[in-house]
C-alpha cells in the first residue's frame, strides 16, 4: 500500500484498535504458482502488547502460502465507503473513496498443536461471547475427540510483524466544515449512508482538532 504523509496512520494503540474491531483478514503471499490469498479471522496476541497476532488457516491454505517458511501479508480493511463531490460544495472536486487500512508483513511462526488449540477457543470466545446464549469450543454436545478432530486440519501461526503500514484516508486533505459536512451526509439514510464511516471520520476529526497525532 501506498503511503501518503497526510493519511498516515503511525499511533500504535490506534491501530490496534482497527485491528481489534476488524478482525476479518486477507492473507496474501507470493506461492509457487503465483500470487495467494486467503481470507480468515486474526485476532491480536492477547500475550502481547505490540502489533503481533494470531490466527489460523486450514492445512492445503498453510501449503499453498508456504507458512512459517516465506513472508505472509495480512490486510485489516476498517469501515470504507463512497463520497460524493456533491458534498463538499461547490467547489471544482470529483469522487472519492475514503478508508481505514493495515498492512502486517512478515515470516510467520508456525504455532504447536496446544497452542492452535488455544487460538482455536479464543478465536471461539471472541466471537460467540455477543450470542445470547454463547457456545464455547470446548462445551457440550462437543467433545474433545471431536474438537481435536478439527483442529487437526488447521495450522495455527503467530505473525510478529517486520513491516506495519496503516493508512487512514479519512478527508483529512479538507478543511474542517467540509469534513463535517460529509460525516453528516454519510448519518442520513441516503443512497451511501455509512454510518461506521462516519464515526471514523469523527472519531480522525476530533483527534485533529485535540492536536494528536494519529
Amino acid at each position: 500500500m501506498r503511503q501518503n504523509p497526510s493519511f498516515t496512520l503511525a499511533d500504535e494503540t490506534e491501530i490496534r484498535r482497527v485491528i481489534e474491531a476488524n478482525p476479518w483478514a486477507t492473507i496474501m503471499s507470493a506461492g509457487d504458482d503465483g500470487l495467494v490469498a486467503s481470507h480468515y479471522a486474526v485476532l491480536l496476541d492477547d500475550a502481547r502488547d505490540d502489533l503481533t497476532v494470531v490466527g489460523h488457516v486450514g492445512r492445503p491454505d498453510a501449503l499453498i502460502h508456504g507458512m512459517g517458511h516465506r513472508e505472509m501479508l495480512v490486510v485489516f480493511q476498517g469501515p470504507h465507503g463512497y463520497v460524493s463531490p456533491g458534498w463538499y460544495g461547490d467547489v471544482p472536486a470529483v469522487p472519492t473513496w475514503n478508508y481505514t487500512a493495515v498492512h502486517l508483513a512478515g515470516v510467520p511462526e508456525i504455532l504447536t498443536d496446544e497452542e492452535n488449540l488455544v487460538v482455536l477457543d479464543q478465536l471461539v470466545a471472541r466471537f460467540e461471547a455477543r450470542m445470547p446464549e454463547p457456545r464455547r469450543m470446548w462445551e457440550r454436545p462437543n467433545d474433545p475427540a471431536y474438537i481435536e478432530r478439527l483442529a487437526s486440519g488447521t495450522v495455527g501461526f503467530r505473525l510478529r510483524p517486520t513491516r506495519v503500514v496503516a493508512k487512514r484516508k479519512l478527508s483529512q486533505n479538507k478543511p474542517p466544515e467540509t469534513i463535517e459536512t460529509v460525516i453528516a451526509a454519510l448519518s442520513t439514510d441516503g443512497p451511501y449512508s455509512n454510518p461506521a464511516l462516519a464515526a471514523e471520520m469523527r472519531r480522525a476529526l476530533d483527534a485533529r482538532r485535540g492536536g494528536r497525532q494519529q
